[in-house]
Order: structure tokens, then C-alpha cells, then sequence
């Protein structure tokens, strides 16, 4: 349509939220209809978080707040990171948005420039990518294959690394594979970005309690203090606390950066919703120990599905080390034909193909920069997760 801006054509829907919303229509249309798309834990927000906010309500605290986050929040952000991470910050350094996406996306808008260019490993969260170029700058995507496990190298990412790069994106464990960088491979890293002063890094750390086995989560700045000054450290409480509904994302690092970031949002949201702040303060502050026993769920899940799909024909699955997704190669099933006669010929019609003829839905692999892939998010029972699988597996052997 005439009216609309040139900055939508640098961007599109996302793929994650588009099958998800597909499951959902089919589902009410009454098809028995699996969904494995979403980033979401299943668990219940806990009783002692829902609490808090329950008490904030009672207590009038639902007015507008400072933008980037009330005092008591911003200081108990201060605590987790020293606490977990070994990082130490001051509340000016801290900044609160609604969900852990409008914290890069600020951080974005506030620091690119055309031609700026931001490296990306990818498989990477859909959004990423739009994001960047929706604040102006250039996607760089450094493929980490399968063979690797899904990890960039030293090499690749010094080969990518251009007088133009503003940013790396890191993301460890991984949405969409759940890899994990051990805290050598990411010293690696580190080492690197050490010999470019020029690059920043945005560390997505959004699934760090959420490893397995005995994977020791670390973050850049923490593995190189030499990186401090150049570091946002992104969280938030969605995926570890089961919080997604809440909105609560947040970031520290230099005072100048989150002052900017503060700028972007103060003419966007304002502050996120006040409850949910409260909310998340009770989510840091509190009890953690449930979140172990979380692990141990979300763990089981892995080693099921992991199991499961790679019984299946055609395709190869390898075990990530955190967060709640696997990301399967179907390379054994690209040019066979499901009964239907569609041909299978990248993994968008197989995903598609799947939903149609299965009721599985999952997210194929192109939306997050690497094929032929899918992603399946284990976030559900162990009964919905082997009856999916089992419809997988009863698809890829029907496939000639």
C-alpha cells in the first residue's frame, strides 16, 4: 500500500510467533494439532512471584514508574549479576524494558548508523537479524554448522570482523540450538574481540539457568573483564522464571549506552508495567531453588526428544547443552515425497507438509539462518513431547 514506510520492507513477520499463531487457528478449527513453536515453559509463574505482584496491586503501586525501571528493581538486577556472574554494576548502569526484545532493539536504535554492520552467528533468534536492519545497519551472518555443534570459531569470527562492525550478537545456550559455548571456547572468542577495540558485544544471556549436565554457564564480560567497558549483558526473567507474559527484559553496561537506550524508550513504551516490575524484583530476589528442580525437568525432556527423533529416518539430532530446543538436520529427507506427493525440497515444505499431514507444528530452519533444520521447543509434557515425536517419526518413514 502507498502510505506505508520503506522501513517494513526491510523486515518481516516472525516465523516463531507465525507457526505458532497457525497451531492456534487449527487447533480452534478443530484439528488435533501439537504445537512445538513456541518459546514458552509450561510451568506456572511461582506462587511467591505472583504474590509479590498481588501486594504491589494492593499497595497502589500501579502508576508510571522512572522509564527504565523502579530503584528497588534496578538494584537487585546490581545483586544477580555480582551474585551470579561476578559483575560488578551501579543502577545507573541498568536499564528495564518490556521483555528482554526491547532491550536489544533499543540498544540497536540507539547505536547504529547506515552501514554499520552487526555480526550474527547463526542458527539465530529470528529476530536478530529484522532488528538490526530496522535500525539501519547490516545484518553479517557467520554460519555455525553442524560439525562445529553449532559454535562459531575464533577464525570465522575474526574473518568477519570489518572496520564497519559496530556489534556481535551473542547468544549462548543458543535459541534456536540450545548450544552452550564452554567457557574456553568463548575465551577464544573473547580473545579475538580483544584485538578489535572498535567492536562491541550484546550478550543475549537469556536462557542461563536453563543448561544441563554439568555445562557451566559463563558471559563474555565475565570471561574477559578486558571487555567490560564495551559489553551490554542482557537478561530477563521470561524463560528462567516462567514469566514470559510478564514483559520483563533487562541490560547492563555503560552509563552513556543505557542513558541512550533510556532516550529510545522514553519515546516509545515509557516504563514497562509497573506490577510486573515488582513481580520480577520478588523473581531475583526470592527463592531459587525451584529452579533446579526446573533443570532437571527440562533436561529430561532433551535426553526424550533427542532420543526419539533421532530414530527417526532422514534425520540427525544432537544434544544441546541448554535452553529448551533441538534443532534436528533433515538432510536425510530432502528430495523424497510424502504419501500426498508433496516432495520434500528444503525444510519449509517439510515443516509445512508435517502441520498439514501430522498436526505437529514446528519451526523451520531457514527462519533462523541454516538449513535444512527445524526447531522443536520440548516445553511441554513428557506425554505431548513422545506422542510429537512419534508422529515424526511415523512421517519421515511414510517419506519415499
Amino acid at each position: 500500500m502507498a502510505f506505508l514506510s520503506d522501513t517494513l520492507a526491510r523486515v518481516k513477520p516472525s516465523a516463531t510467533i507465525a507457526v505458532t499463531n497457525k497451531a492456534r487457528e487449527l487447533a480452534a478449527a478443530g484439528k488435533d494439532v501439537i504445537g512445538l513453536g513456541a518459546g514458552e515453559p509450561d510451568f506456572d509463574t511461582p506462587e511467591h512471584i505472583r504474590d509479590a505482584a498481588k501486594r504491589a496491586i494492593d499497595a497502589g503501586k500501579t502508576r508510571y514508574t522512572a522509564v527504565d525501571g523502579i530503584p528497588e528493581l534496578k538494584a537487585a538486577i546490581c545483586a544477580k549479576f555480582l551474585r551470579e556472574n561476578g559483575l560488578t554494576y551501579t543502577p545507573n548502569q541498568v536499564t528495564v524494558g518490556t521483555g528482554g526484545k526491547q532491550i536489544l532493539f533499543n540498544a540497536l536504535i540507539a547505536t547504529l548508523n547506515k552501514g554499520d554492520e552487526v555480526i550474527i552467528p547463526a542458527p539465530y533468534w529470528v529476530s536478530y537479524p529484522d532488528m538490526v536492519q530496522l535500525a539501519g545497519g547490516t545484518p553479517v551472518e557467520v554460519v555455525a554448522t553442524l560439525e562445529n555443534n553449532f559454535r562459531i570459531t575464533p577464525a570465522q569470527l575474526e574473518a568477519a570482523i570489518t572496520p564497519k562492525t559496530k556489534w556481535l550478537i551473542f547468544n549462548s545456550p543458543s535459541n534456536p540450538t540450545g548450544a552452550g559455548y564452554s567457557r574456553a571456547e568463548l575465551k577464544g572468542l573473547t580473545d579475538v574481540l580483544m584485538r578489535h577495540p572498535h567492536v562491541w558485544i550484546m550478550s543475549d544471556d537469556m536462557y542461563e539457568h536453563l543448561v544441563f549436565d554439568d555445562f557451566e554457564f559463563t558471559t563474555p564480560a565475565q570471561v574477559e573483564p578486558g571487555l567490560y567497558d564495551r559489553t551490554l549483558t542482557c537478561n530477563g526473567v521470561s524463560k528462567a522464571y516462567a514469566m514470559t507474559g510478564w514483559r520483563i527484559g533487562y541490560a547492563a553496561g555503560p552509563v552513556a549506552l543505557i542513558r541512550a537506550m533510556g532516550t529510545i524508550q522514553s519515546q516509545s513504551t515509557s516504563n514497562t508495567c509497573s506490577v510486573s516490575q515488582w513481580a520480577a524484583l520478588e523473581a531475583l530476589s526470592g527463592p531459587q531453588d525451584f529452579l533446579a528442580d526446573w533443570r532437571r525437568v527440562f533436561q529430561g525432556r532433551r535426553d526424550l526428544v533427542v532420543s526419539m527423533l533421532n530414530k527417526a529416518t532422514g534425520i540427525t539430532c544432537p544434544k544441546p547443552e541448554g535452553a529448551f530446543y533441538v534443532y534436528p538436520d533433515i538432510s536425510g529427507c530432502i528430495g523424497k515425497a510424502t504419501p500426498a506427493g508433496v516432495v520434500i525440497t528444503n525444510d519449509e515444505v517439510f515443516a509445512t507438509a508435517l502441520l498439514e499431514e501430522t498436526g505437529v507444528a514446528v519451526v523451520f530452519g531457514s527462519a533462523f539462518g541454516l538449513s535444512p533444520n527445524f526447531r522443536v521447543s520440548y516445553a511441554t509434557s513428557d506425554e505431548v513431547l513422545r506422542e510429537a515425536c512419534a508422529r515424526i517419526q511415523r512421517f519421515c518413514a511414510s517419506l519415499v
